[in-house]
Order: C-alpha cells, then sequence, then structure tokens
C-alpha cells in the first residue's frame, strides 16, 4: 500500500487478482429479494474497512463543497466529474472484494482510468438535465417563477400546469438515471465506451424494475433514518450505498 493515502493506487486499480466471471452485455433480471441482498453485500464490503471508507466519504463531500462554492463552473465540474469520482470507487470495490485493499487513492482512479469516457457520461447526463429543466419551463411558464418570488398564488390552471411539469420531468429523470446507474462501473470495470455503458445500464435497470423498488424502498428508509444525527449517518450509509451498487453491478452483469 503507498505510504501516501491520497495517492492515485497502483496495483489496487489494476486488481489483477479480481476473477471477473462471465459478463452479461446489457445485464440479466434477477429475484425481486435481490434488492435487500444488495444493500447487505453494500455493508459486508464496508464492515472490511469501514475506516477508509468513512476516510474516502470526507475527502470526496470536502472536494465537492469546494466546488460548490464556485458560481457556476463548480456545479458543471461536479456534474462532470461526478461519474468520473464514482468509477475510482467501483474501482476500489472491485479491489476491496477480491480481497484487496480499499485506498482513498481511489476515489482518483477515475483520473487516470477512463477519464474521458467516465466524465462523457457526466456530460451527457448534464446535457439531459438541461433539456428535461428547458422542457418543465416550457410547460409551466411564468407560474413556476411567481411561485418562486413569492407571489399571488397561481391559478388552477396554472396549478395543473405546474404538477403536470412535475410528472413529466420524472418521466424524463427516471430513464436518464436508469442510464447513469452502473456506466460507470461499466466503463471503469468492462472497458464499455460512454454510449455503450450507459444503453447497457438502462437494460440493466429496466431488467431489474422489482429488485429496485424494494432497493429503493430500504434505501429512504435508512435515509431518513441516517439523517436524523445531523446527517452523521451518511457518514456509513454513503459507502454502503456506493458497495451495494458494486455489489448489484456484479449480481446483474456477471454469471459465475
Amino acid at each position: 500500500m503507498s505510504s501516501n493515502p491520497y495517492a492515485a493506487p497502483k496495483t489496487a486499480v489494476s486488481d489483477a487478482t479480481a476473477a471477473q466471471g462471465n459478463f452479461v452485455p446489457g445485464g440479466r433480471g434477477v429475484g425481486g429479494g435481490r434488492g435487500w441482498d444488495w444493500i447487505v453485500s453494500g455493508w459486508e464490503l464496508f464492515k472490511r474497512q469501514p475506516g477508509t471508507w468513512i476516510g474516502l466519504t470526507v475527502v470526496g463531500l470536502v472536494i465537492f463543497a469546494v466546488l460548490a462554492l464556485i458560481p457556476f463552473v463548480g456545479s458543471l465540474a461536479m456534474a462532470v466529474l461526478g461519474p468520473v469520482f464514482a468509477g475510482g470507487v467501483m474501482l476500489g470495490c472491485r479491489s476491496l472484494a477480491a480481497d484487496g485493499q480499499l485506498e482513498i487513492g481511489h476515489l482518483f482512479a477515475g483520473f487516470r482510468e477512463k477519464f474521458g469516457a467516465l466524465a462523457a457520461v457526466g456530460a451527457l447526463n448534464l446535457a439531459a438535465q438541461i433539456v428535461i429543466m428547458l422542457v418543465v419551463m416550457a410547460i409551466t411558464g411564468a407560474s413556476m417563477f411567481t411561485m418562486m418570488r413569492g407571489g399571488q398564488p397561481p391559478s388552477p390552471g396554472a396549478a395543473m400546469g405546474l404538477v403536470l411539469a412535475v410528472l413529466v420531468a420524472l418521466a424524463l429523470m427516471i430513464p436518464v438515471a436508469m442510464a447513469v446507474w452502473f456506466a460507470p462501473a461499466l466503463v471503469a470495470l468492462n472497458d464499455r465506451g460512454t454510449v455503450e455503458a450507459m444503453k447497457e445500464s438502462f437494460s440493466g435497470c429496466l431488467k431489474n424494475v422489482v429488485p429496485f423498488l424494494l432497493y429503493g424502498i430500504v434505501l429512504m428508509i435508512a435515509g431518513f433514518v441516517a439523517s436524523l444525527p445531523l446527517l452523521l449517518g451518511w457518514l456509513v450509509l454513503g459507502p454502503v450505498l456506493a458497495a451495494s451498487i458494486y455489489a448489484s453491478y456484479r449480481d446483474i452483469y456477471f454469471t459465475d
């Protein structure tokens, strides 16, 4: 292990000993109860190196907090670089799952491994979010801005338009989220191109709607509990969530 905990890992990133198994392009459907198993598997990965996981989370939060202070450019950077950091974390999960070591440097491994493709995932996600925002603005018109300024309550027609805009936004955001969910892992761990990874991510999520429903319900409850003690619970839940994404990726895209 490197003596510098913030240095980009070397042998840990290559994960030469990680057994990949048989990759299933586009993923496969798994049982509905697997949503719970993914969280359990994420917890097991967290327990192997809880201190490193929490340290990695704190470093990541500090980076994004600093970026958030930079007007406009910081927000763009967070959107584009999010999948780059996520790809590095997936490399760390693979190392840990193969009885290797998770290092703080894994957070930055995506800058050395497939940076262009990972950043492109973030850029496409950002572009999709902008389009969705424009669609919502076109539907709501001025009514949304009137409410945001604290003006007069909107008319019944404007209120219905706002409800419609929210429903449209959700309908558009869910497919985008599905396309992005596994994309960092597929790019970093399976050498998929940006568009190919997003297509396979969408396919894998679509084939597993039921386990993802259970997964989402459990995480919503856990998120509420984690938020109670001044959000400190997220220092544990955040890493468990990241590790559970790796666990679900392995479950959906690989067979023994």
